[in-house]
């Protein structure tokens, strides 16, 4: 990720669940909080009710690889959270990718068409 950097203390999450803005879909939910620098901080959060370990990591490295391939396309300056929920299990990387574009249009973080990689 070259414009980010990853949320890694417990804090930071919390502090994006309080005071950010959450959307969700089927798949995923996002919070957003300004954080006032020029770069996105992105954390990723998969709970023991989507699935087992394995699971659990591919999803992880399925979301990490949807926001790094449109990463120029996210605006700068924010604390991003994205939540995978249960129905994120079965997804394929294009679902997981759409469904991350989608959170990121609700939120206005994001220019252009919605182009899969």
């Amino acid at each position: 990720m070259i414009f980010s950097e990853s949320l890694k203390k417990n804090k930071d999450f919390k502090n994006v669940y309080s005071k950010g803005k959450s959307c969700a879909n089927k798949c995923l939910v996002m919070y957003i909080l300004k954080n006032d620098q020029e770069k996105n901080r992105v954390g990723i959060s998969v709970s023991k009710k989507v699935g087992n370990s394995i699971i659990r990591h591919r999803l992880t490295r399925l979301i990490r690889e949807s926001y790094r391939l449109n990463e120029e396309r996210f605006s700068k300056g924010y604390d991003i959270v994205v939540i995978a929920r249960y129905g994120a299990r079965e997804k394929k990387c294009q679902e997981i990718e759409k469904a991350l574009l989608h959170l990121a249009k609700l939120h206005h973080i994001i220019d252009g068409q919605m182009e899969l990689h």
